[in-house]
């Protein structure tokens, strides 16, 4: 007498509760704990023509705050000024999106409200800064206002010789590359003198235009794909032409760029794999033994 055959079906079924609960648990963590997270990662780059006088500066580099994001309210921006305030950076750099445009389950909170808690950071270390697209999009004129009069340096296609740490340098901001005009031209033509030049914009996409004279270029705006999942990459960087940049560091033709994976979240209010980062960058001559 023939034996029936087993049927794989409970077999079947357990594989698929467990993959169904697998993906849930990935997506609460998504949703409500990446984007809690707020890491420091130190980042050494090596630049060329670095001068001797600026050899170790240290600046901190963030992106994308978007405040208004869920998980990322007022209390997430007062505790990212009080690590950036507290650590030893002799400056603080910031790439643009201080708002949010629109994400689900956010709500907007104007940079009028936002700015004065940059105060703390101000006073402690230079604070400069570039607007991003969500910053045009919803007024960026007002936007420059509240952060220059919490003390940001706010340059947009313009350029400010300072000096840090007894390093003197350039600042130039580039203005965004969907909704400013980003006139690069103009934002180098106050240069006169050999002095290295750290570029600020927002769209990292911009970086094949900006001049070899930069030493280094700083951006944000895609903050990091804010999905990187193991052997698959960013898939909301796929498909996209110019997108290439993503995160971290790149080097092309000698000319470097550094992309922050940033604070916030857009559009989705989830991150797998790119937490908020406070990204901590020590600037070094490439050409120097070690």
């Amino acid at each position: 007498m023939k034996r029936p055959a087993r049927s794989h079906r409970p077999w079947l079924a357990d594989l698929g509760i467990l993959w169904i609960s697998v993906a849930l648990v990935v997506l609460m963590y998504g949703l409500f704990v990446e984007p809690r997270r707020l890491v420091e990662r130190d980042y050494v780059l090596d630049l060329p023509r670095w001068p001797a006088a600026c050899e170790g500066l240290r600046l901190d580099h963030v992106s994308d705050i978007h405040t208004g994001s869920p998980n990322n309210g007022i209390a997430n921006l007062d505790r990212m000024v009080a690590r950036l305030a507290a650590s030893d950076a002799d400056a603080v750099v910031m790439t643009g999106d201080y708002v949010i445009l629109s994400v689900l389950g956010g709500s907007y909170i104007p940079a009028s409200a936002t700015a004065p808690h940059l105060r703390a950071l101000t006073r402690r270390k230079p604070v400069f800064a570039v607007l991003g697209n969500h910053d045009w999009w919803k007024s960026g004129i007002a936007i420059r206002r509240a952060l220059e009069s919490a003390g940001v340096v706010v340059l947009e296609d313009e350029s400010r010789r300072v000096t840090l740490r007894g390093c003197p340098l350039w600042i130039v901001g580039v203005g965004d590359l969907w909704t400013a005009p980003h006139n690069v031209r103009k934002a180098f033509a106050g240069i006169d003198d050999a002095a290295p030049a750290i570029v600020l914009t927002h769209n990292p996409a911009i970086f094949p235009r900006i001049p070899a004279r930069a030493s280094l270029v700083l951006a944000g705006h895609t903050h990091g794909g804010q999905i990187s999942l193991p052997w698959v990459g960013q898939p909301a960087m796929w498909g996209k032409p110019g997108n290439r940049y993503v995160v971290g560091p790149y080097v092309e033709n000698g000319r470097h760029l550094f992309v922050s994976p940033g604070i916030g979240t857009s559009i989705l209010p989830l991150r797998l794999g790119v937490p908020p980062e406070i990204s901590r960058l020590t600037l070094r001559s490439a050409g120097k033994a070690r």
